[in-house]
């Protein structure tokens, strides 16, 4: 049974790292411009690669999945308890995830949570998480598109914790189930993206735009 004051704590320290507006403080004080004004106007790694270059890219990456991983790391430290250590990371990780979604420094604006959520998934199914990371690099391979590549991935994850057990016999099921709702919550955040895949108008990774480019075409590709 989780304990009031360990479901407080896991809820705030997700959300406090998982708020940390990377893109957007990277884009602003490194660059002087506002992420949300370029691109896809999305506050996440693939608007920063068509906006800055793939160095910027890589930072902002890193630090996506960094601020996932390290909330979940730090809950394990803090409550170790076996009893409620799996319950507690998943509180923390979809605070995490929402977090980066809804981010209260930016007015509650974010990215799609891919990139946290891997970070979270890292923590808990490390196993998984790095077979669901190779579905990504094939899809993108094959299809060019972030999108679609981040999409099935994450369908993927609920695959892989089953197939691997992961969690335990007592604790891989919740994960699935776990993973599923995080999965179809980053399918709705790709919705638009979804439609101009559908509709042939999805910009793939290949066809990195300029920064003038950018700033002219705000529907471009989204992504966490």
């Amino acid at each position: 049974m989780i304990e009031l004051n360990g479901s407080l704590c896991a809820l705030l320290l997700g959300y406090f790292f998982g708020s940390i507006p990377t893109a957007f403080w990277l884009a602003k004080y490194a660059y002087k411009k506002n992420i949300f004004e370029f691109g896809s106007g999305n506050m996440g790694a693939t608007n920063i690669y068509r906006l800055l270059g793939s160095t910027p890219f890589a930072i902002t990456l890193a630090l996506d999945i960094i601020k996932g991983f390290i909330p979940i790391l730090l809950i394990g430290k803090i409550f170790p308890h076996p009893d409620s250590l799996v319950p507690l990371k998943l509180v923390t990780g979809t605070s995490a995830v929402l977090g980066h979604t809804y981010s209260f420094w930016v007015n509650f604006r974010g990215g799609k949570g891919v990139a946290t959520a891997l970070g979270v998934f890292l923590g808990i199914a490390p196993i998984s998480s790095i077979s669901a990371m190779l579905v990504f690099i094939v899809v993108l391979v094959a299809s060019g598109f972030v999108s679609l590549s981040s999409m099935i991935s994450a369908c993927c994850m609920p695959v892989f914790i089953a197939y691997f057990r992961e969690g335990g016999e007592s604790w891989y099921l919740p994960l699935c189930f776990f993973s599923s709702i995080v999965a179809v919550f980053l399918v709705i955040k790709h919705k638009k993206n979804i439609i101009q895949i559908l509709n042939g108008k999805e910009l793939s990774l290949r066809a990195k735009k300029t920064t003038s480019e950018a700033a002219s075409d705000p529907a471009s590709e989204k992504k966490s």
